[in-house]
């Protein structure tokens, strides 16, 4: 039987998620308290989105959580994520719990709470602005997987050498890969042939040693 994962609140990070997911054969809702984006994720075949505050137990009730195996709190309020794994883990019995946290100073406190895992993406960016690693290129980087994998999410600029390219014809390290692409609130599953657009936001997957060769492969820098 099919395991099935909750995505509570996000845009980028769960519509790329929701997608891995899928295609591994995992079940997967999300709640979303922004209509907008509740339209673009719902073009996603197979994803049950769910439009409502994932704070409140009712929607999660008509998410029917108690059903879930995994849910994951992608919102950007600390305190709505743990409200949120909380309600989880403890109303529902949904037996593993995953928070995105802001504030790293929050980790341990979200431990002690019983959330199952962590993850924050500040101490990963603080290392890219004191590398002066091209700042202005990098939207989001998420560390996961105890730091040892890194989610990039770069968007391309008319200047950088990967703009109008094939994925085929980049020349990125091993341990890393280009999972999925942002055009015009569209989501695409790259392929070998896919030629990489200005504007597009590529998510990236790749081993927290491979960062900084990705972001010279993709700015030329």
């Amino acid at each position: 039987m099919k395991k099935e994962v909750l995505l509570v609140g996000g845009f980028h990070k769960t519509m790329y998620l929701a997608q891995s997911l899928l295609d591994k054969g995992y079940g997967v809702t999300v709640i979303n308290n922004i209509y907008e984006d509740c339209m673009a994720l719902a073009q996603i075949e197979k994803l049950n989105i769910i439009y409502g505050d994932g704070t409140k137990p009712f929607v999660l009730e008509e998410a029917e959580a108690h059903l879930m195996d995994i849910a994951i709190a992608l919102t950007k309020k600390d305190e709505d994520n743990l409200v949120i794994c909380e309600l989880c883990k403890k109303r529902f019995h949904i037996q593993k719990t995953l928070s995105l946290v802001n504030d790293p100073q929050k980790i341990n406190f979200f431990y002690q709470m019983g959330i199952d895992s962590v993850v924050n993406a500040i101490s990963t960016v603080s290392r890219i602005i004191e590398q002066q690693a091209f700042v202005d290129e990098m939207t989001e980087i998420v560390s996961v997987d105890d730091n040892r994998v890194n989610i990039m999410e770069i968007k391309v600029k008319d200047k950088m050498p990967i703009n109008k390219k094939k994925l085929y014809e980049l020349s990125l390290p091993e341990n890393s890969i280009i999972g999925y692409i942002l055009r015009n609130n569209q989501g695409i599953v790259p392929r070998g042939d896919t030629r990489i657009l200005e504007g597009d936001k590529l998510i990236i997957i790749c081993s927290k040693n491979n960062q900084e060769a990705i972001i010279k492969e993709m700015t030329g820098q």
